[in-house]
């Protein structure tokens, strides 16, 4: 159950999803840490059931326009998804020269310590704040949303020039993650 009021009430529609680090954290400032989440969407595509129509990867959350597939819960995928994701960014940080490797450790612990179902560090915030995008006017406007992303937060000028999103495959270039492009 998610703790913003958001939920996956058909485990089949077309959802707009966001994981957001715990505290906010700046943890996806290294191409490691985006290409363990690239690799692992990937891997949920190919294996999981799950169909990615859009996704931006930013410093600190992921946006995501997708579904399961027939005989797949996105919620189930999700649960994978941030099991697997957490446990390998946080064996990443003490695997790689990372500068705020005590820091990091040390946030994602204290945030661990006050969910009893976390045994040691907690990386994803407990809410995917849900949409369900039932019209293609939402689906639409979710997937430019998505894009545009790192356009509002100046680090380009165009999304298409963003590496770590789907932009690049609405104008025609493949991207990281093998995306389904609505048209």
């Amino acid at each position: 159950m998610s703790a913003d009021n958001y939920f996956i009430t058909d485990q089949n529609g077309i959802y707009f999803l966001t994981f957001t680090v715990t505290d906010w954290i700046d943890i996806f400032t290294r191409k490691e840490y985006r290409f363990e989440i690239v690799d692992s969407l990937n891997y949920c595509i190919q294996n999981k059931g799950i169909t990615v129509y859009a996704w931006c990867l930013m410093s600190n959350h992921l946006h995501l326009v997708c579904k399961a597939n027939e005989g797949f819960r996105l919620s189930d995928i999700i649960r994978d998804f941030k099991k697997y994701t957490s446990k390998s960014v946080l064996s990443l940080i003490q695997e790689i020269a990372e500068s705020r490797k005590e820091w990091l450790l040390y946030r994602f612990e204290f945030a661990g310590k006050f969910d009893n179902r976390i045994k040691k560090y907690k990386f994803w915030q407990d809410t995917n704040h849900a949409v369900l995008l039932d019209d293609n006017n939402k689906i639409d406007q979710r997937i430019n949303y998505t894009h545009e992303n790192p356009v509002r937060a100046m680090i380009v000028a165009e999304a298409h020039h963003f590496l770590y999103s789907s932009a690049r495959d609405y104008t025609g270039e493949t991207g990281y993650v093998k995306v389904e492009v609505v048209v």
